[in-house]
């Protein structure tokens, strides 16, 4: 097993009528479709970007 920490990461809103600038994190983040869930390293920048769109995702 990995020593890394990993969250996972699902979207659980729909982007649309959003920023455009949230929609790019959400993409950024590797989520397309609602209900898509993604396992990321738990990294500083991933966990400002999860903040940043905290409205729109859940950590599972």
């Amino acid at each position: 097993m990995s020593d890394k920490k990993t969250l996972t990461v699902k979207l659980v809103k729909s982007v649309a009528g959003t920023r455009e600038d949230h929609r790019a994190t959400v993409r950024g983040l590797g989520l397309r479709k609602l209900n898509s869930t993604r396992v990321l390293e738990d990294t500083a920048a991933v966990r400002g970007m999860i903040d940043k769109v905290s409205y729109l995702v859940r950590i599972v």
